[in-house]
Protein backbone atom coordinates (compact mmCIF):
# COMPACT_ATOMS: atom_id res chain seq x y z
CA UNK A 1 0.00 0.00 0.00
CA UNK A 2 1.44 3.37 -1.05
CA UNK A 3 0.79 6.90 -0.03
CA UNK A 4 -2.34 8.36 -1.60
CA UNK A 5 -3.42 11.98 -2.10
CA UNK A 6 -6.25 13.14 0.14
CA UNK A 7 -9.75 13.00 -1.31
CA UNK A 8 -11.14 16.56 -1.42
CA UNK A 9 -14.87 16.38 -0.72
CA UNK A 10 -15.55 20.12 -0.72
CA UNK A 11 -13.86 23.54 -0.47
CA UNK A 12 -15.13 26.73 1.14
CA UNK A 13 -13.50 30.13 0.84
CA UNK A 14 -13.00 32.13 4.04
CA UNK A 15 -11.31 34.98 2.17
CA UNK A 16 -10.03 35.63 -1.34
CA UNK A 17 -6.82 33.66 -0.63
CA UNK A 18 -7.89 31.36 2.21
CA UNK A 19 -10.03 28.28 1.89
CA UNK A 20 -10.98 25.30 4.00
CA UNK A 21 -10.80 21.95 2.22
CA UNK A 22 -12.92 19.15 3.57
CA UNK A 23 -10.83 16.03 2.97
CA UNK A 24 -11.06 12.31 3.61
CA UNK A 25 -7.83 10.76 4.89
CA UNK A 26 -7.64 7.13 6.04
CA UNK A 27 -11.42 7.08 6.54
CA UNK A 28 -11.41 10.27 8.63
CA UNK A 29 -12.59 13.75 7.68
CA UNK A 30 -10.26 16.69 8.26
CA UNK A 31 -10.53 20.39 7.38
CA UNK A 32 -7.13 21.94 6.59
CA UNK A 33 -6.95 25.69 5.93
CA UNK A 34 -5.20 26.38 2.63
CA UNK A 35 -3.58 29.67 1.58
CA UNK A 36 -3.51 30.49 -2.12
CA UNK A 37 -0.70 32.71 -3.40
CA UNK A 38 1.02 33.32 -6.70
CA UNK A 39 4.71 32.77 -7.26
CA UNK A 40 7.13 34.80 -5.14
CA UNK A 41 10.67 35.89 -5.97
CA UNK A 42 13.66 36.60 -3.73
CA UNK A 43 16.83 38.31 -4.92
CA UNK A 44 20.37 38.08 -3.54
CA UNK A 45 21.86 41.20 -5.11
CA UNK A 46 25.61 41.66 -4.76
CA UNK A 47 27.38 44.89 -5.67
CA UNK A 48 30.75 45.23 -7.41
CA UNK A 49 32.21 45.84 -3.93
CA UNK A 50 30.92 42.41 -2.77
CA UNK A 51 28.19 43.91 -0.60
CA UNK A 52 24.72 42.41 -0.34
CA UNK A 53 21.77 44.72 -0.94
CA UNK A 54 19.41 44.19 2.00
CA UNK A 55 16.17 45.73 3.19
CA UNK A 56 14.67 46.33 6.62
CA UNK A 57 10.91 46.31 6.95
CA UNK A 58 8.16 45.57 9.43
CA UNK A 59 6.60 42.11 9.27
CA UNK A 60 3.30 41.92 11.05
CA UNK A 61 3.23 38.11 11.41
CA UNK A 62 6.14 38.25 13.87
CA UNK A 63 5.54 41.91 14.76
CA UNK A 64 9.18 42.80 14.20
CA UNK A 65 11.33 44.86 11.87
CA UNK A 66 13.39 42.31 9.96
CA UNK A 67 16.53 42.30 7.84
CA UNK A 68 15.59 40.70 4.54
CA UNK A 69 16.42 40.28 0.90
CA UNK A 70 14.43 42.21 -1.69
CA UNK A 71 11.56 40.32 -3.24
CA UNK A 72 7.84 40.04 -3.75
CA UNK A 73 5.06 38.62 -5.86
CA UNK A 74 5.06 37.82 -9.55
CA UNK A 75 2.31 39.71 -11.36
CA UNK A 76 0.05 37.73 -13.67
CA UNK A 77 1.62 39.11 -16.86
CA UNK A 78 5.24 38.65 -15.67
CA UNK A 79 7.81 35.91 -15.65
CA UNK A 80 9.67 35.33 -12.36
CA UNK A 81 12.78 36.96 -13.89
CA UNK A 82 10.83 40.09 -14.85
CA UNK A 83 9.36 40.24 -11.33
CA UNK A 84 12.82 39.86 -9.75
CA UNK A 85 14.18 42.77 -11.80
CA UNK A 86 11.13 44.92 -10.99
CA UNK A 87 11.11 44.13 -7.26
CA UNK A 88 14.84 44.78 -6.85
CA UNK A 89 14.54 48.15 -8.57
CA UNK A 90 11.33 49.21 -6.80
CA UNK A 91 12.44 48.23 -3.29
CA UNK A 92 16.08 49.31 -3.47
CA UNK A 93 16.81 51.39 -6.57
CA UNK A 94 19.39 48.76 -7.59
CA UNK A 95 19.56 46.74 -10.78
CA UNK A 96 21.93 44.36 -12.52
CA UNK A 97 22.74 43.12 -16.02
CA UNK A 98 23.29 39.61 -14.65
CA UNK A 99 20.38 37.77 -13.04
CA UNK A 100 20.70 34.02 -12.49
CA UNK A 101 17.87 31.81 -11.30
CA UNK A 102 19.45 29.75 -8.53
CA UNK A 103 16.60 27.69 -7.07
CA UNK A 104 12.92 27.07 -6.40
CA UNK A 105 11.29 26.12 -3.09
CA UNK A 106 7.79 25.62 -1.75
CA UNK A 107 7.20 28.16 1.06
CA UNK A 108 5.06 25.75 3.09
CA UNK A 109 3.68 22.72 1.23
CA UNK A 110 1.37 21.89 4.14
CA UNK A 111 -0.93 24.81 3.51
CA UNK A 112 0.49 27.05 0.72
CA UNK A 113 -0.02 26.29 -2.96
CA UNK A 114 2.79 28.44 -4.38
CA UNK A 115 6.49 28.43 -5.11
CA UNK A 116 9.30 30.89 -4.41
CA UNK A 117 11.97 31.41 -7.04
CA UNK A 118 15.44 32.59 -5.96
CA UNK A 119 17.68 34.80 -8.08
CA UNK A 120 21.25 36.03 -7.82
CA UNK A 121 21.95 39.50 -9.25
CA UNK A 122 25.68 40.09 -9.73
CA UNK A 123 27.45 43.47 -9.93
CA UNK A 124 24.31 45.27 -8.79
CA UNK A 125 24.39 49.04 -8.92
CA UNK A 126 22.10 51.78 -7.73
CA UNK A 127 20.46 53.62 -10.63
CA UNK A 128 17.41 55.25 -9.02
CA UNK A 129 15.56 55.98 -5.82
CA UNK A 130 13.08 53.50 -4.37
CA UNK A 131 9.58 53.34 -5.85
CA UNK A 132 7.57 51.91 -2.95
CA UNK A 133 3.90 50.95 -2.67
CA UNK A 134 1.72 53.07 -0.36
CA UNK A 135 1.97 50.50 2.44
CA UNK A 136 5.72 49.84 2.17
CA UNK A 137 8.33 51.36 4.48
CA UNK A 138 11.69 49.92 3.49
CA UNK A 139 15.22 50.93 4.48
CA UNK A 140 18.03 49.76 2.21
CA UNK A 141 21.37 48.72 3.64
CA UNK A 142 24.54 47.17 2.27
CA UNK A 143 26.47 44.53 4.18
CA UNK A 144 29.64 42.63 3.29
CA UNK A 145 28.96 39.31 1.59
CA UNK A 146 31.47 37.48 3.80
CA UNK A 147 29.21 38.18 6.80
CA UNK A 148 26.14 36.49 5.23
CA UNK A 149 26.52 33.18 7.05
CA UNK A 150 26.85 35.05 10.37
CA UNK A 151 23.47 36.79 9.80
CA UNK A 152 21.87 33.43 9.15
CA UNK A 153 23.45 31.70 12.17
CA UNK A 154 22.60 34.59 14.52
CA UNK A 155 18.98 34.78 13.36
CA UNK A 156 19.42 38.34 12.11
CA UNK A 157 18.21 37.04 8.74
CA UNK A 158 15.11 35.25 9.99
CA UNK A 159 12.95 34.73 6.90
CA UNK A 160 13.31 31.08 5.85
CA UNK A 161 12.79 31.74 2.13
CA UNK A 162 15.63 34.26 2.28
CA UNK A 163 17.90 31.81 4.06
CA UNK A 164 17.25 29.27 1.29
CA UNK A 165 17.89 31.96 -1.37
CA UNK A 166 21.25 32.67 0.28
CA UNK A 167 22.04 28.95 0.30
CA UNK A 168 21.32 28.76 -3.45
CA UNK A 169 23.39 31.90 -4.15
CA UNK A 170 26.36 30.79 -2.05
CA UNK A 171 26.25 27.38 -3.70
CA UNK A 172 26.12 28.92 -7.19
CA UNK A 173 29.13 31.13 -6.37
CA UNK A 174 31.13 28.14 -5.11
CA UNK A 175 31.22 29.07 -1.43
CA UNK A 176 29.74 25.73 -0.32
CA UNK A 177 32.02 23.37 -2.28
Amino acid sequence: MGIEPWEVLDSKYLHERARVDICRVNGKTIEPVMLEFGTWVTIVAITKNKEVVLVRQYRHGVQKILLELPGGGVHQEETPLEAAKRELLEETGYTSDTFVQTGIVSPNPCNHNNQAVSFLALNAEKISEQNLDDTEEIQVSLKPLEEAVQWIKSGELLQSLHVSAFFFALSYMGFLD
